[in-house]
């Protein structure tokens, strides 16, 4: 057998630098999070050759006093935590006294620090473990830290690096992060000496958000919603894009716990859940979220780059994110979005979204009197449907209530100042577009889409307000799952049950399924409780039964709304105007595609070359 030996100091520096050192911008991220947590208000990144050359960053932070120089790039040598109370409560960005150590072991490295209140500053250097003493510098107060010839020692690592511009691309992508969780604090790259980003700190929300514009892009503002939110210990602010903002990948999505970004399941889930509804298949949210919370309710200290937490309590914020979110998405109406101008200008304010209780007048009919804001919608709809889901919750089969309209409408005498948001129809375009006519300009509505949001709300509606009818299995029905989905089973019994699915544990690794919904008859009852238990083994919460349900009343929602090639008159196109304004979500259909777009004066005038 080999000899038992301890590892030389310099060999276990590189293996920790394995863990955290994954490429330039991994070193940028840890020097860049030691200047926050140095309390810095202007950091400068200077990058050469996409980092493999020099990585150079300046703080103007608290600095380091010289007698500590050399401990401050020994390796677990920190002052942020002291005790395994510290460890459970950290509040900085770096705690573990690893990354200095890591980058000086892979690299040739000088530190240079003035602390404050002193008068002259000291340089240390290392390269390749090895430690210089320390000697006075010429610096400001602060500290700056260079890094050059990354993996100069370490050929293999070298050899895995990619190219100049991808590298530097993964730099610019991690500080644009840190800006956004650091919105008072001056940020500025360059890149083979030139100036590529700079900036500035914003003092107040709208230099705030004219960051997030800089970093999310200029039509982010006005095509998001503010939130704002706080409940049981969690506070959730920021910015969340609305559906019709989604993109093709989830590279616009920034989630920060306690100033830190992190990519988290939990999160990801409540996200996901909550755009379920309203974002179009194989789209992604964009958002800028801050989640703030008690330190002692998340571990930090899970992963080596630190860019994972675990929640202590996992459901708790899973749900407040989700119903936050949720909420949030449900009050956005067709028409209250912001309007894009082709002028240039400063970022629209997003619209704001806090969970306090709304008024009566907020849920009610539209605020606009004409003749339209009582009026109801009869578009000739098949009717089956509606008569099935009566008969499932065991109501007499009749149509809902928007579906009685008035024979004859007069159009109201309207100016552009009381035009309500979508405005006034004024003509159909081939039986499927309705053209309306608002202070902006010419809105486009799809009609199937739009009624098909409308007809789909007041069924989930109607569904929420009436007794949930369950069916008893003629046969009960043995499922087998892990250990750990059974033992949920068991945990969240009475849960499922008020969702209509009765089962229960019949051993270690299976569950006897009794009842289910009577919505959700002929559906794959065994896959449909693996998935439920899955999530609740997972999350500690699921939606999959829920989410079932709304699948089915889409599909009576499609087929119970106004189809393409229907004729509609002014009144009735008025009327369905007036139902999006006042229905949740609108903005998009049951499958997430838009129900309506608005081109502005300014953008027809440009259509025609036209001045004004």
């Amino acid at each position: 057998m080999p000899v038992i030996r301890p590892l030389p100091p310099e060999l276990i520096n590189q293996i920790a630098a394995g863990e955290v050192i994954e490429r330039p911008s991994s070193v940028v991220k840890e020097l860049v999070e030691n200047s926050l947590d140095a309390g810095a208000t202007r950091i400068e990144v200077d990058i050469e050759q996409g980092g493999a050359r020099l990585i150079r960053v300046r703080d103007d932070g608290c600095g380091i006093v010289p007698d500590e120089l050399q401990l401050a790039v020994a390796s677990h040598a920190t002052s942020k935590i002291g005790s395994f109370d510290d460890l459970e409560h950290v509040a900085s960005m770096g705690f573990r006294g690893e990354a200095l150590a890591s980058v000086s072991s892979v690299a040739r490295f000088a530190l240079t620090s003035r602390a404050q209140g002193m008068e002259t500053a000291f340089r240390i250097e290392v390269d390749g473990g090895k430690m210089q003493a320390a000697r006075p510098a010429q610096h400001p107060q602060g500290s700056s830290v260079e890094v050059r010839d990354l993996f100069y020692n370490v050929p293999a690592r070298r050899k895995f690096l990619r190219a100049e511009r991808t590298e530097f691309a993964h730099i610019d992508d991690l500080l644009k992060s840190l800006a956004l969780a650091r919105g008072s604090v001056e940020f500025r790259l360059s890149h083979n000496g030139k100036p590529v980003r700079i900036l500035k700190a914003a003092r107040d929300e709208s230099a705030a958000l004219l960051r997030v514009a800089e970093v999310m892009g200029e039509d982010f503002p006005a095509q998001s919603l503010r939130i704002d939110h706080a409940a049981a210990g969690l506070h959730l602010s920021g910015w969340v894009g609305l559906p019709t903002a989604s993109r093709s990948q989830a590279d616009s999505q920034y989630f920060y716990v306690n100033g830190r970004l992190v990519r988290d399941r939990v999160v990801a889930h409540a996200v996901r859940q909550a755009y379920a509804d309203v974002l179009f298949h194989g789209r992604h949210p964009a958002f800028v979220l801050y989640l703030e919370l008690d330190p002692a309710g998340v571990d930090v200290n899970v992963h080596p780059a630190k860019s994972e937490v675990r929640f202590r309590e996992q459901r708790l914020v899973h749900d407040f994110l989700f119903r936050t979110l949720h909420e949030a998405l449900a009050h956005t109406r067709a028409g209250n979005t912001g309007l894009p101008s082709s002028e240039p200008q400063a970022p629209m304010m997003a619209p704001s979204y806090s969970m306090a209780p709304p008024s009566a007048a907020a849920v009610s009919a539209p605020a606009w009197p004409n003749a339209f804001s009582q009026s109801r919608l009869s578009l000739g709809v098949r009717d089956e449907p509606m008569a099935g889901y009566a008969a499932l919750l065991g109501e007499p089969a009749h149509a809902p209530a928007s579906m009685a309209f008035p024979a004859h409408v007069p159009m109201p005498e309207a100016s552009e100042e009381e035009a309500p948001p979508l405005g006034f129809a004024i003509a159909q375009l081939k039986s499927i577009y309705i053209l309306a006519e608002n202070m902006h300009g010419l809105i486009l509505v799809d009609m199937h889409a739009a009624h098909e949001r409308i007809t789909y709300e007041k069924l989930k509606a109607g569904r929420a307000c009436s007794n949930l009818r369950s069916q008893l299995m003629l046969v009960p029905l043995n499922v087998s799952v892990s250990a750990k989905e059974a033992a949920a089973a068991e945990e969240h019994g009475d849960a499922l049950a008020d969702w209509g699915l009765e089962l229960s544990r019949s051993g270690p690794s299976g569950v006897v399924v009794r009842r289910i919904p009577a919505l959700l008859e002929g559906a794959d009852v065994a896959q449909l409780c693996r998935d439920v238990l899955a999530e609740l083994a997972q999350h500690g919460s699921s939606r999959r039964l829920q989410e079932l349900e709304n699948e089915l009343l889409a599909t009576m929602a499609c087929h119970g709304s106004v189809r393409a090639g229907r004729r509609l008159t002014l009144p009735e196109m008025n009327a369905l105007l007036r139902e999006m304004e006042a229905t949740e979500r609108s903005g998009q259909c049951n499958h997430g595609r838009p129900t309506w777009t608005q081109l502005s004066l300014p953008e027809l005038d440009k259509l025609f070359l036209r001045g004004r």
